[in-house]
């Protein structure tokens, strides 16, 4: 498997390049899972946490925030622990001091805020309804967001006219927007945003 430098990495992420997430997802998870479940944590935890902390990371690039102090390796797996603590005071959960299995820096305090956190638990809903899209919906979608032409997205998806591509996107948007919407998770998150 090929190896990625740190500044490779945060520009990966920053363009977001599925070679990157794949290697992150590769080289990162298992890490990760270990922790969370070592923890008092289920798989599902702990995909939950690794996507949350993604999230917030290439949010941090995306607003030119992010200064690595440590490698990219350090600073996810501190990420993804504060995020675990997090979901562990909230689950009221009692714990002397976690099993780390990696070294970890002490963040900011204002880094995981409400905020962000509610930001990455929407982007995780919104992702969870986007790969639950038929594969056509979903590929269309995929290149709409890469700004390609609806003519070539009709030429590339075999679509006989880019019309047809231009109704074909609204009805796969208007599906995710309403399987979102009837989400009582992203409601519970809408309503403490008003």
């Amino acid at each position: 498997m090929i190896h990625y430098s740190d500044e490779a990495i945060q520009e990966g992420l920053r363009l977001r390049s599925d070679y990157i997430i794949n290697f992150i997802y590769k080289e990162y998870f298992p890490l990760i899972r270990f922790l969370v479940t070592e923890n008092g944590g289920s798989g599902e935890d702990a995909e939950d946490v690794f996507q949350d902390g993604i999230i917030i990371i290439y949010n941090k690039i995306s607003l030119n925030q992010l200064k690595l102090t440590s490698s990219f390796k350090t600073y996810m797996y501190s990420v993804c622990r504060n995020l675990w603590l997090q979901k562990l005071n909230k689950r009221k959960a009692i714990f002397d001091k976690l099993t780390d299995v990696e070294e970890y820096i002490d963040l900011p305090k204002d880094m995981l805020q409400e905020a962000s956190l509610e930001e990455a638990e929407l982007h995780r809903i919104i992702q969870i309804h986007f790969l639950s899209l038929a594969d056509d919906c979903q590929k269309l979608l995929r290149l709409f967001t890469k700004n390609i032409p609806l003519r070539e997205i009709a030429s590339m998806l075999g679509y006989k006219t880019e019309k047809y591509a231009k109704t074909r996107k609204y009805l796969c948007k208007e599906e995710l927007k309403k399987r979102i919407a009837s989400d009582p998770r992203s409601q519970k998150i809408i309503k403490n945003d008003n």
